[in-house]
């Protein structure tokens, strides 16, 4: 399957006012290579097995498996994984699209980021007032390199 997905910084909280979902995830990556990403996800009380290929040139199409798996499994894999990422997930319905806005905890604390996937690269769609600048492509915002390089670590580069 392919994965057409943009991604943005998020500019305010307001969209906490229009979710209709919030949940926890935690998860890790058994592997972070470019070319295949191996993601162990815990969210809520389902369990979950993703492998991703590497991203085309935007950044924004990149293939995709995922498999549900038992949660007891996904606990056990995640202590295989060299740190887990933590999140609320929230669900915010806009227009005719879902965009899932992530509100990182612990080492990435203070990042919130929303994405949004699509049926075609080309696809318009409806852009909140609560959605800041596009990082769509930029690895740094990658849940694999965040697992790796923080975002407590990026410093006032960033």
């Amino acid at each position: 399957m392919i994965e057409i997905e943009r991604k943005f910084l998020v500019s305010s909280l307001n969209f906490k006012n229009e979710a209709v979902s919030r949940t926890f995830i935690a998860q890790g990556f058994l592997t972070t290579e470019p070319e295949r990403t191996v993601r162990v996800r815990v969210k809520g009380e389902q369990g979950y097995l993703t492998v991703k290929g590497i991203s085309n040139v935007s950044g924004t199409s990149r293939r995709e498996w995922e498999f549900e798996i038992p949660k007891t499994e996904a606990m056990d894999l995640l202590g295989l994984c060299p740190s887990v990422l933590e999140k609320n997930r929230f669900e915010v319905p806009v227009g005719s699209h879902l965009y899932e806005v992530d509100e990182f905890l612990g080492a990435n604390a203070g990042l919130v980021l929303a994405e949004i996937e699509l049926e075609s690269e080309e696809e318009v769609f409806q852009r909140p007032n609560w959605l800041g600048k596009e990082v769509t492509g930029d690895v740094r915002y990658y849940n694999s390199q965040l697992s790796l390089s923080p975002y407590s670590e990026w410093g006032q580069t960033s």
